[in-house]
């Protein structure tokens, strides 16, 4: 065995030892152990989002839930509610779709997040070209990039109240060694022409700084996002599918799907309110996929998250903020964050606080509980992040949690169930759904009602759901914990 295979045989030791020791830690970390099935948990914390609720929070369109339906839809949050959605839009004779929630409309991630309507147009785009080549690199980076006019074109046609916003983030990178390979891999997709660049303007730390008013900024990049009220946009669009023929049922949590089909062609699916039978049933499940679809355990992994809302206190003023941003203070962590209509300031992270203990965040659902690791980091962010912002007492008047869906591979996984021929999912956009999940959801539509295949609509190759990509044991979300 030469030098680099030993090395290489090592470090698969030693990361095979990590994952051995991550689980052992995750099963003792709380009552609800991370052997068991993910399913949502009452008592969540409450976020922000959720302090102005919609009449259809708590709905169901029938007091009874129907016996069988062409459609049957598992998840109300942005996925979910996409794919009714399209699937009702201009459709003089639409299927019957129900749809199943566990809890309230919009109580999972999409409720959860930090608002933040902001495509990767550049930052992991070289690490996408190493895992699945130029062109599906490129493919996923103009497709992101495409959400954000999609969503203000579907905001103005439907005049969604939902705070939408179209700005320019700014990347502040916080680390020196970060900012040096982050200029470096930028200027090789310059050099090669890469599409999405073309919006990206690469800022020098003086520049950096005082453009941005982050401290200590070694170096920023620009490049155009957009920001929501995200419970907002998902009830008002779950409205218009319920007047358009979707029966909705929340606290209608789905335990179970039958493995085979009934004699009629019909998969069943068990809740506690009774079955239903369906011809086709979309998992819009996220992190909670292999709960129900055991197949997807370790490949659609539960992450826990968490996020805050901060508010000035009466009387004070602070410097304006009108961009959104991402605060990278090193390869591993960064804080999200977007500035409210309203002066208050939405920002997620603290993730180098928790990183090290796996038993706050990988395979947890629980998001009844915060992230206590990190619930200092917020008390005084915006006094040590930005200039000005010293004396302005901003602190967070609410912190919540969140459980995303990760998946081993880094790419959600979209398309048709394999081997269960009328069972579709859409799920696993590792914490980065907004900029992805729209324009994933009507094609997962066309799917459904045209029948057509995943690469007929033109979606990026790597969300396609395979069975390759189910057997594949390898780890992505484990290598946050590499030196």
């Amino acid at each position: 065995m030469s030098v680099s295979d030993t090395s290489r045989h090592r470090a698969a030791q030693r990361l095979a030892a990590l994952a051995d020791t991550l689980k052992a830690t995750a099963l003792s970390s709380s009552d609800l152990s991370s052997a068991a099935s993910p399913f949502p948990v009452q008592n969540s914390t409450l976020p922000f989002w959720r302090t102005e609720l919609h009449e259809i929070d708590n709905h169901r369109t029938t007091v009874e839930l129907p016996e069988k339906c062409d459609i049957l839809i598992v998840g109300a949050g942005f996925s979910g509610t996409s794919i009714a959605y399209h699937l009702l839009s201009d459709d003089p004779s639409p299927p019957s779709i129900v749809m199943l929630e566990a809890r309230s409309a919009c109580s999972g991630a999409t409720g959860r997040n930090g608002g933040h309507l902001k495509p990767d147009v550049y930052y992991r785009v070289p690490k996408y070209i190493r895992m699945y080549g130029r062109e599906a690199a490129a493919s996923i980076a103009a497709f992101e990039a495409s959400q954000v006019t999609a969503v203000k074109a579907l905001v103005e046609k439907e005049k969604i109240d939902c705070d939408f916003n179209m700005t320019r983030a700014y990347d502040v990178i916080m680390d020196a060694e970060l900012a040096v390979s982050c200029k470096k891999e930028f200027d090789q997709l310059v050099a090669d022409g890469f599409p999405t660049v073309k919006d990206v303007w690469y800022l020098p730390a003086a520049a950096a700084e005082n453009l941005s008013g982050v401290k200590g900024a070694k170096c920023a990049f620009s490049f155009t996002v957009g920001s929501v009220w995200p419970y907002k946009l998902v009830t008002r669009l779950l409205e218009l599918a319920v007047e358009r023929g979707l029966n909705l049922q929340t606290n209608t949590p789905v335990t179970k799907v039958l493995k085979t089909r009934d004699m009629d062609g019909n998969w069943v699916v068990e809740t506690p309110r009774g079955r239903i039978r369906t011809k086709k049933v979309v998992f819009a499940t996220n992190g909670y996929t292999a709960g129900i679809l055991p197949q997807f355990k370790e490949r659609i992994v539960p992450v826990r998250g968490i996020c805050s809302r901060i508010t000035i206190p009466e009387g004070k003023s602070a410097p304006s903020l009108p961009y959104s941003y991402s605060i990278r203070h090193n390869a591993k962590g960064a804080d999200y964050q977007i500035t409210r209509p309203d002066g208050s300031i939405i920002v997620g992270g603290g993730r180098p606080l928790y990183l090290h203990k796996p038993e706050e965040w990988y395979n947890v659902f629980d998001d009844s509980r915060l992230i206590e690791p990190a619930v200092p980091h917020f008390q005084d962010l915006m006094q040590r992040t930005y200039r000005g912002w010293e004396d302005t007492g901003a602190k967070p008047d609410r912190i919540w949690t969140g459980i995303m869906g990760y998946t081993n591979d880094l790419m959600p996984h979209v398309g048709a169930v394999p081997s269960k021929t009328g069972q579709f999912i859409s799920a696993g956009f590792n914490g980065h759904g907004m900029p992805l999940i729209f324009l994933t959801s009507k094609a997962v539509a066309s799917m459904i009602k045209d029948d057509c295949t995943f690469e007929e609509t033109g979606l990026p190759g790597p969300f396609k759901t395979s069975v390759a990509r189910l057997g594949n044991t390898q780890n992505a979300i484990l290598e946050l914990l590499k030196p």
